[in-house]
């Protein structure tokens, strides 16, 4: 083996070889990735990062004229010994799968019959004169192919094998250009990429900490970093201006397949800056990293160089969410104002609704319920028991009691509905002239809480998109839409009446409404905006507060005494009071992009060793229960037992 490491050189990757190496002395390593035993002559496919090169054993082979390129070509008159060339076709003739090999030989093409399109080395072949066994594996758990339908959790066991396909090599690759690209355009855009500490305060609010607990200091405990926010803004206050990094963060939160208990992000915050300032910079970045990639001609998609923009209520009016996917159309429809008009229009659960309306209870503006519809159209076909699978798939929504459901007839009748039988004639006809309602479209309704009406009619929207191949059941089917969605409200509603920060309550108000903060703290909006691609929130961010005065103001509205946001924030607050510049900033989510750019189906796609949606590592076993020494060691105390 120390011949081939120390004196025989790797020359090239497998993947890289084309027929402009014809006739080359070349030196590969590899795995074994298929092999192909005819007697006496010995077919390997040998696989590295780069891609497949089949290479041939062959003892009566006898190579032409040969361009030496090993570090042995100066001294070694001889190339091609028989001894050695038999010794390698017994080497081959023992080697299996997965096998770890070295191989030195020429470069030869395969014959116009013997060329395989399906690879990009499908045109050449390496004869074979001299090979090393670097490692005999033992069978592998799983074939590493490219499509397999091996159970996912006995790929994650095997991590260190399933990395070796060629798509999660490609999903790597793609992060790590999508790494690159960021580093090299916010440094030239004068970012300095700065450290923040992952060992940090706990705070409450937004995500769920991880908790680490302290030895050096009995009882305490440290939070893992749910993300770089305070420490950012502070780098803002020490003057540093524009800051990036790419960091890891930690919260532990229920998991789906676009989240993970410990992410990237893409970490950036700028001074003196206003919020079109944010958008430019980031418009620049996704320009450039779709191009890097090679992903997508952004410039031909967006030709202004800036994506479209869509404020927070449209984007909840038309699509029920604040991440609308606008590959497709099939928009929802309010019919909150329309019921009010018509007294309920005879319906019994929509007339409890308009009753509070009227009598005071709820605001347009601000609707604590509302009456919204959605409409499959007659083209989709559905049967009776496919709808029924919708409803039944929407059931998972917290508060959703059921999907009224009404099909069009001629004439615009509704039938197939419980609802014929008490809806008045005006609001029927006045609901299908607001939908646009056509003979055989299947009106889908819901009225109740705002926030689980829109959660059922978004979720619905999104599974009819994907039942009409509207939506790629994986990858992004070359289709890209980015928009950004600005001017959230700054405040939340408790169901007890008290407020907590939509995002976090070091956000702006914008200016207009900073006389509402003790008035209407429901009408208050904010510098806050998300980009959104094809459906998925890949970045957010706000302008900040600087002005110590309008920050009490907002812990004022939600409830967080003098003292108390002393307690949490003190360090963030006494900076702000020690000169603090107008700054901004947004976080993109790394892994979230590069799964979208790289067509992967979970975040578990592009990330080296994910966790599975229990936050289990099945690889390594962790989590793991530690011995009681430990814990004595760290002051702490478990109910459960290993």
């Amino acid at each position: 083996m120390a011949r081939f490491i120390d004196e025989i050189q790797r020359t090239h990757y497998c993947g890289e070889l084309r027929t402009s190496d014809l006739g080359k002395e070349v030196v590969l390593f590899g795995w074994v990735a298929h092999r192909r035993d005819f007697g006496g002559c010995v077919f390997i496919d040998l696989r590295d990062r780069e891609g497949i090169a089949q290479v041939v054993f062959d003892a009566d082979y006898t190579p032409g004229e040969v361009v030496r390129t090993s570090a042995l070509a100066a001294r070694e008159e001889a190339f091609w010994e028989p001894p050695v060339v038999r010794a390698a076709l017994r080497l081959a003739e023992e080697a299996r799968r997965e096998w770890v090999i070295g191989i030195r030989g020429v470069v030869v093409h395969r014959g116009e019959k013997n060329v395989n399109p399906r690879l990009a080395t499908g045109e050449v072949e390496v004869r074979v004169a001299e090979a090393v066994i670097f490692n005999r594996a033992e069978t592998p758990a799983f074939s590493i192919e490219d499509d397999i339908q091996t159970d996912e959790e006995i790929r994650l066991k095997y991590r260190y094998i399933d990395l070796r396909r060629g798509p999660l090599q490609r999903n790597l690759r793609m992060r790590h250009n999508v790494n690159q690209t960021v580093r090299q355009y916010l440094s030239d855009e004068g970012c300095l990429e700065l450290e923040t500490p992952i060992l940090c305060k706990y705070t409450p609010g937004g995500a769920r900490n991880f908790l680490v607990p302290s030895r050096l200091n009995a009882g305490k405990f440290y939070a893992l970093a749910e993300s770089p926010q305070l420490f950012k803004q502070l780098f803002m206050m020490s003057g540093f201006d524009k800051y990036f990094q790419i960091v890891k963060c930690f919260r532990d939160e229920d998991l789906r397949l676009d989240r993970q208990p410990e992410f990237t992000q893409i970490d950036i915050e700028m001074s003196f800056v206003s919020q079109d300032d944010i958008f430019r910079l980031l418009e620049g970045l996704m320009f450039r990293v779709f191009e890097r990639t090679g992903t997508a001609d952004l410039k031909a998609l967006f030709p202004s160089g800036e994506f479209p923009r869509m404020s927070f209520a449209e984007s909840v009016r038309r699509f029920g969410n604040d991440k609308p996917d606008l590959r497709f159309g099939l928009e929802l429809t309010d019919l909150t104002e329309l019921a009010i008009s018509h007294d309920g229009g005879g319906l019994p659960l929509v007339k409890a609704i308009v009753d509070r309306f009227k009598e005071g209870s709820y605001r347009l503006d601000v609707p604590a319920e509302i009456v919204k519809a959605f409409v499959i159209p007659a083209s989709a076909n559905f049967s009776r028991p496919q709808l029924e699978a919708f409803e039944k798939n929407l059931g998972e929504i917290k508060g959703f009691k059921g999907l009224a459901r009404a099909k069009v007839a001629e004439g615009g009748a509704w039938t197939q509905s419980p609802l014929t039988k008490s809806v008045s004639h005006e609001f029927r006809l006045a609901v299908n002239a607001a939908l646009g309602a056509q003979d055989g479209d299947v009106l889908c309704f819901q009225f109740g809480k705002t926030d689980v009406v829109n959660a059922t009619l978004s979720k619905l929207r999104l599974d009819v998109g994907k039942k009409l191949g509207l939506i790629p059941e994986s990858g992004h089917g070359g289709k890209w839409q980015l928009l950004w969605v600005v001017n959230p409200p700054l405040f939340e509603q408790n169901d007890d009446g008290t407020w907590a920060a939509a995002h976090h309550a070091f956000t702006r108000p914008v200016d207009e409404h900073l006389e509402l903060l003790s008035s209407d703290p429901a009408r208050v909006l904010c510098y806050r905006y998300d980009l959104v691609l094809n459906g998925f929130e890949i970045g957010g961010g706000s302008i900040r507060l600087h002005d110590p005065d309008v920050q009490q103001k907002v812990f004022s509205v939600l409830g967080i005494e003098e003292a108390a946001a002393k307690d949490m924030f003190g360090f963030l607050l006494d900076a702000l009071r020690s000169g603090a510049p107008p700054h901004g900033g947004i976080a993109i989510g790394m892994d979230r992009l590069t799964m979208l750019l790289s067509g992967g189906a979970t975040l578990r796609d592009v990330i080296p060793f994910p966790k599975t949606n229990q936050g289990v590592d099945t690889m390594s076993g962790a989590p793991v229960f530690v011995a009681p020494k430990q814990l004595d060691e760290l002051h702490v105390a478990t109910a459960i037992k290993g």
